[in-house]
């Protein structure tokens, strides 16, 4: 097993094992705002300080980029871990049980091995590049869907980012009429890992973080999917607008949307 692969399935599963303690005691839970619409509890910050624990005990001079503490320089600054200990926090909070760690691992800009936790189901999503995408250690071959039509599309509400809330709902219109029907969790790592497993069949977002998609993103590359921004583009570290799915659910993706993006879409 990929010696980096090896660290992050132990911070994930250690991670999450806390988390799901937790869900289990909500007493335990103490909920803060730290923006519009946006929420951290005490178990996203311990979750967190345990994994970048175990990551700097294996590789003290690696650079961690976190959602909660941000980024912690290392000597070896290629060398970064990007982790989400909770994706998926409203859920938690909400006792609703869907929600993922998230660990990716890159060496100079390219995402290498990433994992994705259910810690309430124990499925482990994980990937190292070129090997493929696994799920509690069986191959991943992604969505099957050749098109949009009858497809089951993945997606989540812009509630950070209202201003393109008029785009996103003409978006899910047009959409609307080509696929089947929408899935939104509120998690985006479980959503990419859903598509890497092919329990849906596209997946779109604005706005996204490097920490909520890197782990995800690798999943979905390595079960034969694509990963772009709204115009196509590999833009989406800086934009966090993303489209996945096959090739060909993505160009269909692509197609529909085009006419409805926003020139702050298209960057």
């Amino acid at each position: 097993m990929h010696p980096m692969l090896t660290i992050a399935i132990r911070a994930a599963r250690k991670a999450g094992n806390l988390i799901a303690k937790h869900y289990e005691m909500p007493d335990t839970v103490e909920t803060t705002q730290k923006g519009s619409n946006d929420f951290v509890t005490n178990v996203d910050r311990e979750a967190e300080q345990m994994i970048i624990e175990i990551i700097r005990k294996s590789y003290p001079k690696h650079t961690i980029i976190s959602e909660e503490c941000g980024e912690l320089p290392g000597e070896e600054h290629d060398m970064q871990w990007v982790i989400d200990p909770l994706d998926g926090t409203t859920n938690f909070v909400k006792r609703l049980p869907h929600f993922a760690v998230s660990i990716a691992f890159r060496i100079k800009g390219r995402t290498e091995v990433a994992v994705v936790y259910d810690p309430m189901r124990n499925e482990l999503f994980s990937a190292v590049r070129g090997q493929g995408a696994q799920l509690n250690g069986y191959r991943l071959r992604g969505a099957t869907a050749r098109d949009l039509d009858g497809a089951v599309l993945a997606t989540g509400f812009p509630f950070k980012a209202k201003q393109h809330a008029d785009t996103y709902i003409k978006m899910l219109g047009k959409l609307f009429t080509r696929c089947s029907d929408f899935r939104r969790t509120g998690s985006a790592a479980l959503d990419l890992a859903y598509l890497a497993a092919g329990r849906v069949d596209g997946f779109f977002e604005i706005g996204l973080k490097p920490w909520d998609f890197l782990g995800g993103e690798l999943l979905v590359r390595e079960a034969g999917g694509i990963v772009t921004d709204f115009t196509g583009d590999h833009r989406y570290i800086d934009s966090g607008n993303i489209v996945a799915g096959s090739p060909r659910v993505v160009r269909e993706l692509l197609a529909e949307l085009r006419d409805e993006l926003t020139e702050s879409l298209k960057r």
